[in-house]
């Protein structure tokens, strides 16, 4: 593993971090003010960093209390000033009406480092369901 690569994983830890205690101003400082985000729910395309910090609020709102989010099969890409990243993230927790979460989401990021510091400048938001139930899939119950 290169600097280049410890650096980039250690800014995607910082924003799963940041996600994981609805801390909306240090996730943000992850996302280029230019940022185009494609999310699940309408209007499923989201542009600037004013419309995204909105969704995130929207989504960090569902919840009562933190939000679990665990990283499976992470993938990552760096060349230079140019890294990708694409992952699967378990998210977890107690929705606000008191019912527990559990499903999975997809992601791929995609960051510019300018001045030393990565920024999300795109990031692309899936989830997998049921094609027999058309609900979203969700983990196994143990």
């Amino acid at each position: 593993m290169t600097t280049n690569d410890s650096e980039f994983l250690a800014f995607l830890d910082g924003r799963v971090d940041a996600c994981q205690v609805k801390d909306i101003d240090r996730l943000m400082s992850h996302y280029s003010p230019d940022i185009v985000y494609y999310d699940v729910v309408p209007p499923l395309q989201f542009a600037g960093s004013g419309e995204v910090r909105r969704n995130f609020v929207r989504w960090f709102d569902e919840y009562d209390g933190p939000i679990g989010l665990e990283t499976h099969e992470l993938n990552i890409a760096v060349n230079g000033d140019v890294a990708f990243a694409h992952m699967l993230h378990l998210d977890t927790g107690t929705l606000k009406n008191g019912s527990d979460r559990a499903m999975w989401v997809r992601s791929t990021v995609c960051c510019r480092r300018s001045g030393g510091k990565w920024l999300i400048t795109h990031e692309h938001i899936s989830m997998p369901f049921d094609p027999q139930t058309l609900q979203p899939w969700t983990p196994p119950t143990e």
